[in-house]
C-alpha cells in the first residue's frame, strides 16, 4: 500500500548471510528464518524494477516488524535498522531537499521504537518533529512533495503508532470511515470504498487511541472467505478478489476467536513445507497459486504479524539471533 522510494545501490545483490544452522518445526520461526535469508548483505530487502534490484526501505521495515513479532533473527533486525540509519539511506526514504514523506517518517519512527532506538534522534534526525511538521490543522498527515501527496490510511495509522497519542490525528482517521463500517485506503474520495487492508491497520491505530472499532470489525468479518482468508479490494489493487496472505495477515492482527483462528489456518496453508524446494521452505506464498519469489517476502512478513497477532503500537524486538530453517 505504501509508496516505494527507490534508491539505486551500485553492486547490490541478493546474498545469503552465514547463520547458525538451526532447525525448527515452529512455523513462525521458519517463516522469519526464510525472510532473513532473503536480505541482501544480511541488512535489507530489495524490489526488482525494470530488471534492476533496488533497496526497499518499507519492506525492510516490515521485516523488522516480523522478526520482532516472531522473537527471532534479531541480528538481521539489528543490521536492518543500522542500514536504515545511514544518512543516505534514511534521506532517500523520508525525503530531502524540500521533499518530505509523512508515511516514511512515521513508519521509520515506529521501526526505531521497535528496535529500542530514539526516533527523536535517529542518525541525527528527529523523525517525530519531521512527522509533526507534516500534520495539517485538520489532523491529517500529508506528504510535501513535487510529485504529489501519496498519504493515505496507512500513513495516518503509522503516524498514530509513532506519536503514541494524537487526538486530532485520531479524530481525522476516525472521520474517514465509510457508511458500511469499513475504511478506505484513500481519504476524501467519493464514493467511499472500504478496503480490508486499510480497515485492519486503521482498527489497530484507533484502538491505540482508545477509539471504538466495533463497526469496522463487523465489516471486516463480513469479508472473510470460506477458506479463512481475506481479499484485497479489487478497486485498489491488481491482486484480484481471492484471499491473499497480505490482507489476511493484516486482518488476523485485529481479529479474535474463530475468525482469527480461521485466518491463521489459511496463512499456515500457504507456507512452503518439506515437499517444496529447499530454498523456499518456510516462506509463505502470497496466495493459493503457489510460491513466487517476487511477492513472497512481503507476504511472509505480513503473514508473520498475523500469525503472532502482533500489535504495532506495543511491538518490541528481541529474541535469539540466526535464521532458523524448517526441520524436514
Amino acid at each position: 500500500m505504501q509508496k516505494l522510494i527507490l534508491a539505486a545501490v551500485v553492486g547490490a545483490s541478493l546474498v545469503t548471510t552465514a547463520v547458525p544452522a538451526q532447525a525448527t518445526a515452529h512455523r513462525t520461526d521458519a517463516a522469519a528464518g526464510w525472510l532473513a535469508r532473503q536480505m541482501a548483505d544480511g541488512e535489507r530487502l530489495e524490489t526488482e524494477f525494470g530488471g534492476v534490484k533496488y533497496p526497499d526501505h518499507g519492506l525492510t521495515i516490515d521485516a523488522i516488524f516480523a522478526f520482532a513479532a516472531a522473537r527471532n533473527a534479531d541480528d538481521y533486525s539489528d543490521r536492518a535498522i543500522a542500514w536504515l540509519a545511514k544518512p543516505e539511506v534514511r534521506d532517500a526514504y523520508v525525503g530531502t531537499g524540500g521533499e518530505a514523506y509523512a508515511g516514511a517518517h512515521a513508519k521509520l519512527a515506529v521501526a526505531a521504537r521497535v528496535k529500542g532506538k530514539n526516533p527523536k534522534d535517529f542518525g541525527g534526525v528527529d523523525l517525530i518533529a519531521g512527522l509533526k511538521a507534516l500534520r495539517a490543522p485538520s489532523g491529517r498527515f500529508s506528504d510535501r512533495s513535487q510529485f504529489g501527496d501519496f498519504s493515505n490510511a496507512f500513513t495516518q495509522s503509522y503516524a498514530l503508532f509513532a506519536l503514541g497519542k494524537d487526538a486530532k490525528g485520531a479524530a481525522y482517521l476516525a472521520s474517514s470511515q465509510c457508511p458500511d463500517g469499513g475504511f478506505p485506503v484513500t481519504f476524501e474520495t467519493s464514493p467511499c470504498v472500504s478496503d480490508v487492508d486499510a480497515t485492519a491497520i486503521v482498527v489497530q491505530a484507533l484502538r491505540s487511541q482508545g477509539k471504538p472499532t466495533s463497526d469496522a470489525i463487523t465489516w471486516l468479518r463480513s469479508k472473510q472467505q470460506a477458506d479463512g482468508g481475506f481479499p484485497s479490494a479489487v478497486q485498489n489493487s491488481d491482486m484480484g478478489s481471492g484471499s491473499n496472505a497480505n490482507s489476511t495477515g493484516l486482518a488476523a492482527q485485529v481479529l479474535n476467536g474463530r475468525p482469527a483462528a480461521m485466518a491463521r489456518a489459511y496463512l499456515k496453508s500457504l507456507q512452503v513445507g518439506c515437499t517444496g524446494q529447499e530454498a523456499d521452505r518456510g516462506a509463505i506464498a502470497f496466495d493459493a497459486s503457489g510460491f513466487n519469489q517476487a511477492n513472497a517476502p512481503r507476504a511472509t512478513a505480513q503473514a508473520v504479524l498475523g500469525l503472532t497477532g502482533a500489535n504495532l503500537a506495543t511491538l518490541r524486538s528481541g529474541g535469539p539471533d540466526g535464521a532458523p530453517r524448517l526441520a524436514c
